[in-house]
């Protein structure tokens, strides 16, 4: 989807008062570090540094909004599971990052980006309670889906997905995606298009008629 690869660096937060105001809509990218979550975000707008992408875990700890214009923004929250970070920024993320979750007005979806071959982790599953509550839909991406072989990606996603709805209802969708060989970003579009434009997704694809 075009509108995507529009997408501009707009603000970090460190905290939840450094925040932009609640309006428009949001959708947020969360993820184990160093599952992916920075290139699938860079992937989707097309975009090769929109977000941080390193091979240290735990480098985004921030939370980083990128506009789309029109009062819509991605944001990239940060990654979360390093062991390294100092027990008292822990603990300051699982606050921030539990509140926005269940507070942020603007936050019209969750996008959960999952390591496919270590999917639904402890911390996966607190982050989906957190979320899940709030009624609002959730689309987990299984990550570095091209480590695996197609009969072993048929079961995976078999697999996560009847364990997603078992455990946190219908509202959430699941999909394989490759950010090295571009897999997946079709269907990750469509899901998102539609949480930002509703039934006018498909029109952000047209091209406008002539006169």
């Amino acid at each position: 989807m075009p509108v995507f690869q529009n997408a501009r660096f707009h603000l970090s937060a460190h905290h939840l008062r450094d925040l932009p105001p609640a309006s428009g809509i949001e959708v947020a990218f969360a993820g184990r570090s160093n599952a992916g979550k920075s290139s699938a975000l860079n992937t989707l707008a097309n975009h090769n540094r929109l977000a941080f992408v390193s091979k240290q875990p735990g480098r985004t700890q921030l939370i980083n909004f990128f506009t789309l214009g029109d009062d819509k923004h991605l944001v990239d929250l940060p990654g979360y599971g390093y062991a390294k970070v100092p027990e008292a920024m822990r603990m300051h993320w699982q606050n921030v990052l539990s509140r926005y979750l269940s507070e942020r007005q603007s936050l019209a979806g969750l996008v959960l980006v999952m390591d496919s071959r270590h999917p639904l982790t402890p911390l996966d599953r607190q982050m989906l309670d957190w979320f899940c509550p709030s009624g609002k839909p959730v689309h987990v991406l299984l990550t570095k889906s091209d480590k695996l072989s197609r009969s072993e990606s048929s079961i995976l996603i078999g697999k996560v997905r009847k364990e997603l709805q078992e455990g946190w209802g219908e509202k959430i969708t699941v999909q394989l995606f490759s950010s090295l060989k571009k897999q997946g970003v079709d269907e990750a579009e469509k899901v998102l298009g539609e949480w930002f434009f509703g039934n006018d997704a498909d029109a952000q694809d047209e091209p406008a008629a002539s006169e």
